[in-house]
């Protein structure tokens, strides 16, 4: 059986692309995030910077690697709590009350680190960890 997780995709291209952003890039297509999505979660690059990165790599800022990290958590933690991988990848898009009816990609494009972090700890709650 084959891992299709963003994760487990990265290294398959030919390109050498640091591995965070393989992976970003990966779970972007996955959960169907515009390119101003991401973008603005990747702390709002210029366009050029954003896609220099997707095409041949360079050195990420640490504020991006720590938006990527807390993404890649988010994700491995939906994946914990809905086993249903369709339902895991939909969860981001759905409005939730926690986050008083917006969903956790709104959240996430609050553009701040703490943005992301809010729908982390929330998933790391609900997963028991």
């Amino acid at each position: 059986m084959s891992d299709s997780s963003p994760a487990a995709r990265v290294g398959a291209g030919e390109i050498s692309i640091p591995a965070a952003m393989e992976a970003f890039s990966n779970l972007a297509d996955v959960w169907d995030i515009s390119t101003d999505e991401q973008i603005n979660l990747l702390g709002s690059p210029g366009r050029s910077t954003f896609f220099k990165w997707k095409k041949s790599g360079g050195n990420l800022p640490n504020d991006t690697l720590e938006r990527i990290s807390h993404i890649l958590a988010i994700f491995k933690a939906l994946q914990i709590v809905l086993p249903d991988e369709t339902a895991a990848d939909e969860w981001i898009k759905k409005s939730n009350d926690y986050f008083d009816g917006r969903s956790a990609l709104e959240v996430m494009l609050d553009g701040k680190v703490v943005d992301i972090y809010k729908v982390r700890q929330y998933l790391d709650a609900q997963r028991g960890g």
